[in-house]
């Protein structure tokens, strides 16, 4: 567990906000804490024929725009204010790129690479019974997150529709495609990240020929990382849980997934060459995608980048921002820059309510019309308030998400 508090992180993050806007007072004390937060003992017979008992979490944060909609990771750090901090960010998120939802977060304290098919099964399924009379497709619908897939999804769907007695699709996005999933779900966070790299890269002056480099080389960080290659991008530099490699002229991306895929770690790969300054201190755009304070103070003083997307969730502290602020390097906010992922969960929900499903290029359209828009929206706050990006898509957020209280008549 990291050292921060993340839910402190969240309320520090609302007083820089409440500087630039000042957050009526009635409307600040409800965000500080989640509207509704869950936890739950989940019991698990494995397959030695003993019972393990695993804690589960659902923080519900926000509801005022729509319903909860949030994540469920299966992580052997998952904790409280971890869960509660995720699901307040997703309340932002949402807001920002302005679809209908609200914010919630789950997951489960577990190691999961050390369970069987079997038993990984039974945990999704038992998560699901334990908290499924706070979903629903018009209430709360969870999505994947770290450790946790389309076949978890899956599962958890066909669990909530035994007990509910009827079809509900829309209860879960992230599904697979032959059960009412979406086309781009599977690389939508990455995807819409390089919508908005391309705005930053442009606003910058930066070319086709800046050096990238990219920590956390899972889903959203490989699908990023082929994204870029393909646009010409070099990457020098590319790390996972285990380590790192480094090409100064840039890695084969190709071969790189390949690997990873077939090792389940990126070192060791043979294509690296390090006769330069290339390293993670050094590239023009660094894309943390891992866990939550990767970045911290000690590293935002050695960053040289003139670009930093947060693909993953929360990945530089406070005190980091400070730093990199001051040292003018863009920073483009994780309730931004990773909004790709549930604005496509959105269109899975639209599409599950229809019955009808679009094509890949339609979806891939509407996706990069919502990410450069909310990008351009949160640029023009940015200036406004002669502020950072990220408190830029604080104020949009807050903007939105209070509107909405205030409409309902909550304060």
């Amino acid at each position: 567990m990291s050292k921060h508090d993340p839910f402190q992180n969240v309320l520090k993050q609302l007083n820089e906000v409440n500087k630039i806007i000042d957050i009526p007072e009635d409307i600040n004390t409800c965000f500080l804490s989640p509207q509704r937060f869950l936890e739950v003992s989940i019991p698990v017979k494995m397959d030695n024929g003993k019972v393990k008992v695993f804690t589960g979490y659902r923080s519900q944060y926000n509801d005022a725009r729509g319903p909860y909609k949030g994540g469920i990771r299966f992580h052997p750090d998952v904790n409280r204010s971890e869960v509660k901090a995720l699901s307040a960010w997703m309340t932002w998120k949402t807001a920002i790129v302005n679809i209908p939802l609200g914010g919630a977060k789950g997951g489960v304290i577990v190691d999961s690479k050390k369970l069987s098919d079997r038993e990984l099964e039974h945990l999704s399924r038992g998560y699901i019974r334990a908290i499924y009379k706070l979903l629903g497709p018009s209430i709360d619908i969870p999505a994947p997150d770290v450790y946790t897939d389309p076949r978890i999804m899956g599962w958890m769907m066909d669990e909530f529709e035994k007990l509910e007695g009827a079809h509900a699709p829309g209860v879960i996005t992230g599904k697979p495609l032959n059960i009412g999933g979406s086309k781009v779900r599977e690389y939508a966070t990455a995807q819409g990240a390089f919508y908005v790299l391309e705005e930053g890269v442009k606003k910058l002056g930066l070319g086709k020929n800046a050096t990238v480099g990219i920590e956390g080389f899972g889903n959203a960080g490989s699908f990023i990382a082929k994204l870029l290659a393909d646009e010409g991008y070099k990457i020098t530099v590319v790390s996972d849980s285990k380590g790192k490699v480094i090409n100064c002229n840039g890695l084969n991306i190709d071969r790189l997934i390949e690997y990873k895929n077939k090792n389940k770690t990126v070192v060791g790969f043979e294509d690296q060459n390090e006769t330069g300054r290339c390293s993670y201190e050094d590239v023009d755009i660094l894309i943390p995608a891992a866990l939550e304070d990767s970045i911290n103070e000690n590293e935002a003083k050695k960053i040289k980048a003139k670009m930093i997307v947060e693909l993953a969730n929360g990945p530089i502290t406070p005190e980091a921002d400070k730093i990199l602020f001051e040292k003018n390097i863009l920073v483009v906010p994780d309730i931004l820059a990773n909004a790709g992922g549930v604005t496509v969960s959105y269109f899975e929900q639209v599409q599950n309510a229809y019955n009808y499903y679009w094509e890949e290029k339609e979806i891939l359209d509407k996706l990069k019309k919502i990410m450069v828009k909310s990008f351009d929206e949160i640029w023009q706050k940015k200036k406004k308030y002669n502020t950072t990006l990220r408190m830029g898509a604080y104020v949009l957020a807050i903007e939105r998400v209070s509107g909405a209280m205030k409409a309902r008549g909550w304060v």
